[in-house]
C-alpha cells in the first residue's frame, strides 16, 4: 500500500489501486468486468526488498496506469473477445500514447479528455476545448440521451466537430447546470453522432460493474497485503460476478445446466 490519489475516494490516501476492464452490451443490459491488474508505483518496483516482502516478483516492471489498461485490451484481443468500441475517463483518454496505439490497431474510441484539450482552430492554430465549446452556436447542439439511468433517460446537450487527425470532439452540456464534458474520438468506420453519444454514456457501465461486484461479490472486502493475494480474491470476485452475469441472462424458466451444450447433469469444474 501507499499513498496515493484514488477515484473511489477522491483524494490522496494510504491505498491499493487497481485497474479493470468491464464488457457492456447495452442493447442486451449486460455489463461485467472482464479483466483486472494491480497498479504499482514506481517507488515500489525501484524497491526490490520492499517488492519481495510483498510477494512482487523480479519480473513485474512499473507500468502506468494506461499502460495496464492497454495489456487488458490486448489480452481481450487475443482471447477473441468481439467489442465494437473503447471508452475510458480522462486518465485515460489524456494519453497520447495509449490513443495513437488504439488508432494503429484500428479500436474505435470515446474517451474523456480535459478541458484544456488543443483542439485545431484553423490555419495552424488551436484552443482549448472548453473555449471551443464556448464558439459552438445554438443550432449547434442537439438533445440526446446517452442511455438510461436510474432517474430516466440521460438528457444532455451534445455537439460534434472535427479534431484533426481523422479525429472528432463530442462536446456534452447538462441541461440544467451547463456543466461541460469532453470526449475525443476515433474510428476506421463511419459513426454517427447518434453513435459517438451511446459510447460515451456506456462509460457508465464499469461504476455499475464495480456497485454490483462490492455490493454482490465482495470485490472490496478484503485486508490482504501480499501481491499474489490481491490477484486472487480479484479474480475470485470477478468470476463470481461473471456467473451471476450468465445466470441473470438465462431466459426465465430455464433450468440450470440446460443451455446449449450441456446436458443437464452435474458436472466437475477444474
Amino acid at each position: 500500500m501507499q499513498r496515493q490519489y484514488t477515484g473511489t475516494a477522491g483524494k490522496i490516501t494510504n491505498c491499493q489501486v487497481g485497474v479493470f476492464l468491464a464488457y457492456a452490451v447495452p442493447a442486451a443490459g449486460v455489463r461485467v468486468l472482464v479483466d483486472r491488474e494491480l497498479y504499482v508505483p514506481e517507488s515500489w518496483v525501484s524497491d526490490r526488498d520492499r517488492c519481495g516482502e510483498a510477494g512482487i516478483g523480479e519480473d513485474v516492471a512499473f507500468a502506468t496506469k494506461p499502460g495496464l489498461a492497454r495489456k487488458m485490451i490486448e489480452r481481450v484481443r487475443e482471447l477473441g473477445l468481439p467489442f465494437a468500441w473503447l471508452t475510458a475517463d480522462e486518465a485515460y483518454g489524456d494519453n497520447g500514447k495509449l490513443r495513437e496505439w488504439l488508432e494503429e490497431t484500428g479500436i474505435s474510441y470515446v474517451v474523456a479528455v480535459a478541458r484544456d484539450t488543443p483542439v485545431p482552430a484553423g490555419a495552424g492554430k488551436a484552443i482549448r476545448a472548453d473555449q471551443f465549446a464556448a464558439k459552438v452556436p445554438g443550432q449547434g447542439w442537439q438533445r440526446m440521451s446517452c442511455g438510461p439511468g436510474s432517474k430516466g433517460e440521460r438528457l444532455y446537450d451534445w455537439a460534434l466537430s472535427p479534431a484533426g487527425q481523422g479525429r472528432h470532439l463530442l462536446i456534452r452540456r447538462s441541461p440544467a447546470s451547463g456543466e461541460l464534458a469532453f470526449y475525443l474520438c476515433w474510428s476506421p468506420r463511419a459513426a454517427t453522432l447518434s453513435d459517438l453519444v451511446k459510447v460515451a454514456g456506456a462509460r457508465w457501465a464499469i461504476e455499475e460493474c464495480f456497485q454490483a461486484a462490492k455490493n454482490e461479490t465482495a470485490l472490496d472486502h478484503y485486508q490482504v497485503r501480499k501481491h499474489v493475494a490481491w490477484y486472487r480474491h480479484i479474480t475470485l470476485a470477478l468470476a463470481a460476478q461473471a456467473w451471476l452475469a450468465v445466470a441473470a441472462a438465462r431466459p426465465p424458466g430455464t433450468p440450470p445446466g440446460s443451455g446449449p451444450g450441456e446436458s443437464g447433469r452435474a458436472r466437475e469444474m477444474t
